[in-house]
């Protein structure tokens, strides 16, 4: 299949890569369709998450761990049933990243991480119910390095 992508210009992807969204994102229920995809040189820590029924929509998300190894996301159980899975430690995280320049003005939303199950590649943002974790995190909490892909 076909796509014209909004960092990557034209792709081509097979229809089993989509990552399914049944409720949508926050703020886009409707867009139930996304791909991620890498940026070139990030090591797999920066990606983008492409909609693909929607070319001009993308965010730019980051591995939550490569910031932050103590990070421990916990869901509710209809959260984990939702994702076909009985426990948060069989799920993969991303967080949500407004870039900002300069680059250490972003901010990563720990609070509300997308969750996805990689077997089934369903996938689900959610609130954790902690008080641990902020909506806005600037990416030069994390030290110098943590900025360096998103430039």
């Amino acid at each position: 299949m076909n796509l014209n992508t909004k960092y990557f210009g034209a792709i081509e992807y097979d229809e089993s890569d989509p990552l399914a969204f049944p409720q949508g994102l926050f703020g886009f229920p409707e867009e139930r369709e996304f791909l991620l995809i890498p940026f070139e040189g990030s090591a797999g820590t920066l990606l983008c998450l492409q909609s693909t029924a929607t070319p001009e929509l993308a965010f730019v998300v980051m591995d939550p761990f490569s910031l932050d190894p103590a990070y421990a996301p916990e869901l509710q159980r209809a959260e984990l049933q939702a994702l076909g899975v009985g426990s948060h430690q069989d799920l993969s995280y991303y967080v949500l990243c407004v870039v900002r320049d300069p680059v250490a003005e972003s901010t990563v939303n720990f609070k509300c991480p997308v969750a996805i199950n990689p077997e089934t590649r369903v996938a689900q943002q959610v609130i954790l119910e902690t008080a641990a974790y902020e909506m806005r995190h600037a990416l030069s909490e994390f030290g110098p390095k943590a900025g360096a892909g998103l430039c």
